[in-house]
């Protein structure tokens, strides 16, 4: 019967506990999202840590049709007004305080971040 080899107690490796971070960006600005993302992977690789994504999720389209005349004379035309909101998934495999010097990076207007953290 093969037994584990006794260590000396509390000398075990205090490792920092890995997390899974999965950091949501949306925005109605492509450039703008692309801009964030590309600056949040590129931080997150100089620092050697897992990455995947950016993940670019389905844009949502949100439609609004309208009449144009005020009141009800007149031919019936109408105006078609859409707002598309274009989302973006990364995940990392890292610790908690190495996510705070990643976020850190200057965020464009109109982008949003949502960063969620998980055991592993």
């Amino acid at each position: 019967m093969a037994t584990k080899p006794a260590g000396k107690p509390g000398l075990e490796e205090d490792l920092p506990q890995v997390h899974r971070i999965r950091i949501t960006l949306t925005s109605r600005n492509v450039k703008a999202l692309e801009k964030v993302s590309a600056d949040l992977v590129k931080g997150a690789k100089d620092k050697q840590l897992k990455v995947k994504g950016p993940v670019r999720l389905p844009t949502k389209v949100l439609r609004i049709t309208t009449r144009k005349s005020p009141n009800g004379e007149g031919t019936n035309t109408w105006d078609r007004f859409e707002m598309r909101i274009h989302k973006r998934l990364i995940d990392l495999h890292s610790p908690a305080d190495v996510v705070k010097q990643i976020t850190s990076i200057s965020i464009e207007p109109g982008v949003e971040v949502e960063v969620t953290i998980a055991d592993v």
